[in-house]
């Protein structure tokens, strides 16, 4: 069976004592007791004045950002992007493997296959393109010696 109090007011009040001697709870203030007049409200104290400058701690920049220095007319435009290489024979035969098996899972009846032979074709043509793409895709760069793999500006 398990450990668990059948009574659970008996528990749960057995808790509330538990955490009452340890004094969890006492800096609160009792709610449900009135409380006394409220204390007169004191004048604030002045604060002190801070300078704008930073501390000396601080290490700023030499120069001060002007914010005209940055304007909408100058902005960055990039350069045209490199051609799009041109297709392989493989590549256009995976294609075309998807665009038959996409083709055969919506419009079975095109070439008159039966659904039920045109699904295992379509799904088989699909994923053999697929499978010929990602296996033609590059694993390492174009040269050899070109490691890094970071940004380039």
């Amino acid at each position: 069976m398990s450990d668990r109090p059948d009574d659970v007011d008996a528990a749960f009040a057995e808790i509330v004592a538990d955490l009452e001697r340890e004094g969890v709870g006492r800096s609160m203030p009792d709610l449900n007791e009135p409380r006394g007049e409220p204390d007169p409200p004191t004048a604030p104290t002045p604060t002190p004045a801070r300078s704008a400058e930073p501390p000396q701690a601080w290490r700023g920049h030499e120069a001060d950002w002007d914010w005209s220095w940055g304007t909408e007319e100058e902005h960055y435009v990039p350069p045209e992007p490199p051609p799009l290489p041109k297709l392989r024979p493989l590549t256009i035969v995976a294609l075309a493997l998807i665009v038959i098996g996409v083709v055969l899972l919506i419009i079975p009846s095109l070439i008159g296959l039966d659904a039920r032979i045109a699904t295992p074709l379509a799904l088989l043509s699909v994923t053999c393109g697929g499978g010929m793409l990602l296996l033609r895709a590059r694993q390492s760069p174009k040269n050899p010696g070109d490691r890094d793999d970071g940004a380039q500006i």
